[in-house]
Formats: structure tokens, sequence, C-alpha cells
């Protein structure tokens, strides 16, 4: 590729990185300037950076690390949940990672191991989603506990913090994240209903589901 095609490409990543980074605040899933967002451009990670409000950010505030964390464009701080990206990019296939605060799922991370089988749609992260332990954020202690939360999965709950989720593109790592709330709050909402528990799918069941989703969607 040109540079001039590499530069493209890595404003096309950051625009679509933005805007992903401003639907987590509109629609709810994190408040001012928590969560982050990042998503892989050749041998590059960008990253949302530290303390900016997304809105704020505008095609020359590109922020990016190589897959050491090394900083190598942009002028703003990288996110202070670096390590997290990082170590999503190194043990996984991910080409980009959402991370947010979203409120029913971190009421979840603080009640349960894993968000019970709810719906089929924990088959699109693999399975059940496990909670990984508290850490300060920040820290290799929360990414090597995160780590061990998405074996196998796409996606995770950091206890009393928030979500974690990964995919090929910033779409589908959006979606999940949306998912993730959404089955949350199907959650909690059926477990408040006084008197009455939820019926919960088996793995059997769940494994059918997966079977079925793959096949979902339009053929090319």
């Amino acid at each position: 590729m040109t540079d001039q095609g590499n530069q493209d490409a890595i404003d096309r990543a950051w625009r679509d990185l933005v805007n992903t980074a401003r639907r987590t605040a509109s629609e709810g899933l994190v408040v001012g300037t928590s969560g982050n967002v990042s998503v892989r451009a050749g041998g590059l990670v960008l990253v949302t950076p530290s303390g900016i409000p997304y809105e704020q950010l505008g095609p020359e505030d590109a922020v990016g690390v190589d897959l050491d964390g090394r900083q190598v464009l942009g002028e703003f701080t990288p996110t202070s949940e670096l390590p997290l990206h990082l170590a999503v990019y190194q043990h996984t296939s991910a080409s980009a990672v959402v991370h947010t605060h979203a409120v029913h799922a971190t009421a979840v991370s603080t009640l349960v191991p894993e968000l019970p089988l709810i719906h089929y749609m924990a088959a699109a992260f693999g399975g059940p989603v496990r909670v990984a332990p508290y850490a300060l954020y920040g820290t290799d202690e929360l990414a090597a506990g995160m780590l061990d939360a998405l074996r196998d999965r796409t996606g995770c709950l950091l206890q009393n913090h928030g979500t974690v989720t990964y995919g090929a593109t910033l779409a589908q790592a959006y979606d999940r994240t949306a998912q993730l709330e959404w089955m949350s709050r199907l959650w909690l909402t059926a477990s408040a209903v006084p008197g009455l528990t939820p019926s919960l799918l088996s793995e059997a069941q769940l494994q059918e589901a997966g079977e079925k989703l793959k096949g979902y969607g339009q053929r090319p």
C-alpha cells in the first residue's frame, strides 16, 4: 500500500472509531469520558484518548500506538485502559475493541460470576458471558483477569466496572456490546418479579441456537 493509501486507511479507521465512541455515549453505554474504543489499522492500534469528550475529537486528533504500546501517532495521551486493549489484540483475532460502563451489564457484574443463559444471543459470545474479578482500572491485573474471562468468548463483564467486547469490525464489536447490555437488562428485569424465577436455556439449547446463528443474515 502506498503512503497515501495507508494514510487514507488510518483516516477512515479513526473516523469510524470516533463515530463508535460517540455512539456509546449517545446510547447511554457510557457517561462523560468513561469507556474507550480501539481499532487496528495495519500494525497500528488507534485508541480514544484519555479524558477528552468524544464530541471534541476531530480528524486531526488521531491517537495511535504499536502493539507494544509505544505511542507513534498523536499528541493526546492514550486511554488509561490501553493495557486492556493491547491484551485483547495480542491474544485474540480482534480487529476492534469496545469497553463501556453500561448500567445493566455493570449491575450484573456485581451479582453473579457469569450472566445466566436468559437468551440465545449468548451464543454470539461463544457461551455464557463470564465476569472477570475486580481489579483497579488501567492495570495489568485487570487485563489478565479479562483475558481469562474472554477465553473462547468474544465478550465479558468486568466486576464492578463494565463490559469488554471485540470483533472483526467496530460495528461487530459495538453490536456485541449492545447485545450484552440488552441481555443483562432482560435478566435483571425477569429476576425482579417477586415470587418467580426466570427460565434459563440449557447448554444444548444454546449450542443449537449458535449453529443456526452461523447462517443468520444476508448471503453475499
